[in-house]
């Protein structure tokens, strides 16, 4: 039986690490066995630590939107052997953050007009020369942009930094147009199939293992 591959996708503070543990928490509460794999590596791969860099801004020059999807793509390429033996030993590998993150963060940095050759060019790049897997089932966290940086400042200390945001998180117009594109691909189905979970009801946080609940549900 092959792996079943979902990822947790989201902007920045959407609750992706949380929602991605209850998950699988919850798999082997159901008899399952499961793993997390969380994207960028930052400690373990030479693109993880170039991507730490860069978003800490400590990287001696600037990176253009494209080559920051190569070392994205690189840190994926590079943890290859391990996806492939996580996926040997489980029923269900988590992704926190995919292939789908590269594409939207990249496409929010370019002309509007540039978005779908981006997100077209990082897909083919991540799937096709780097042979990584397509996702089974990428869920899209719809966390709105006041929550998610509240919770971005209760995040645990990163490996990379001590701010409290990094440049990514605290560019407040790229995490919106990140979020338009995260809604448009899973509209469009990019890498395959897509489900919207809602992180907030009635403008109010929802539990995070009510969340993963609903996650799970999805893959019976």
């Amino acid at each position: 039986m092959m792996s079943f591959l979902l990822a947790i996708e989201g902007a920045d503070g959407a609750g992706k690490a949380t929602a991605s543990a209850l998950v699988v928490e919850q798999l082997r509460a159901t008899g399952r066995t499961a793993e997390v794999v969380s994207f960028p590596r930052y400690t373990e791969t030479v693109g993880g630590w170039a991507l730490g860099a860069m978003l800490a801004g400590t990287l001696p020059r600037g990176t253009s939107p494209r080559a920051a999807a190569v070392l994205y793509a690189l840190d994926r390429m590079e943890s290859r052997d391990h996806l492939l033996a996580t996926m040997a030993a489980n029923d269900v590998v988590v992704f926190d953050r995919y292939i789908a993150s590269n594409m939207a963060y990249q496409a929010a940095q370019v002309a509007a007009d540039e978005a779908d050759a981006m997100m077209a060019w990082i897909a083919d790049l991540e799937t096709g020369s780097f042979a990584l897997p397509r996702p089974d089932l990428s869920v899209y966290l719809d966390t709105p942009a006041a929550i998610a940086r509240g919770l971005i400042l209760k995040k645990r200390k990163r490996s990379y930094t001590d701010d409290a945001f990094d440049a990514y998180e605290a560019d407040t117009g790229l995490q919106d147009r990140v979020r338009t594109n995260y809604a448009a691909m899973a509209k469009a189905g990019l890498l395959g199939q897509w489900a919207t979970v809602s992180t907030v009801s009635d403008g109010a946080s929802r539990l995070p293992a009510e969340i993963a609940a609903e996650i799970v549900a999805l893959l019976d």
